[in-house]
């Protein structure tokens, strides 16, 4: 039996996305035995996230300064915005480093049956960045859900207004995929955005 202390901090790793309770003991396990080369400095940086751990006013991204590195950049393109559902998407798209503009996170996506409307979302503080000008379009990265194809549709109404141009990425086949092994509705939306030959 480990000591209550770390126990806990089995506990609390185990609770982290991607650990369950045998990947948490491993990882105390070789945090206690690397202990100065490896708690230390995991502690000193877990110590200076939450010390200095903001969310950004402007995009909502989650960082150490406010506004967020992103939204700081003076290279992004300030006349293209790409607007997510959570900051793992903003995350992940920028790590590809194909969209060189600024991002806008929602917080969620609609869900009826989750009880999220669009006041639980930043909609309207992306409404306003629209309104506010310099945007030319606006690219919807919801995920290719129901509740994340509603939400599109809902922001594109709200926006339909401004004139910018509305786009959203691209959904069906993945590169590499083959046809007997995609679900009905990946194949569906690939056929639906069918396109010439080049």
């Amino acid at each position: 039996m480990a000591s209550p202390e770390i126990e806990a901090l089995t506990q609390a790793l185990a609770r982290l996305p991607g650990l369950g309770p045998r990947s948490a003991r491993r990882a105390v396990l070789h945090l206690l035995k690397k202990r100065d080369a490896a708690l230390g400095p995991l502690r000193e940086a877990l110590t200076a996230v939450d010390e200095r751990l903001e969310n950004c006013s402007t995009c909502g991204n989650v960082d150490t300064t406010n506004p967020c590195a992103i939204c700081a950049d003076p290279r992004r393109d300030q006349r293209s915005l790409c607007v997510v559902e959570e900051v793992a998407d903003l995350w992940a798209l920028d790590r590809s480093r194909l969209f060189p503009g600024r991002f806008h996170v929602l917080g969620g996506r609609l869900s009826a049956l989750e009880g999220i409307r669009p006041e639980d979302l930043s909609i309207d503080s992306l409404v306003r960045r629209i309104e506010a000008g310099g945007i030319d379009e606006v690219v919807l990265a919801m995920n290719a859900t129901l509740e994340g194809q509603t939400t599109a549709h809902y922001i594109a109404e709200r926006i339909e207004r401004f004139s910018v141009r509305v786009t959203q990425l691209a959904h069906g086949l993945p590169v590499g995929g083959e046809l007997d092994y995609l679900d009905e509705g990946t194949l569906a939306q690939a056929l639906r955005a069918r396109r010439p030959m080049a």
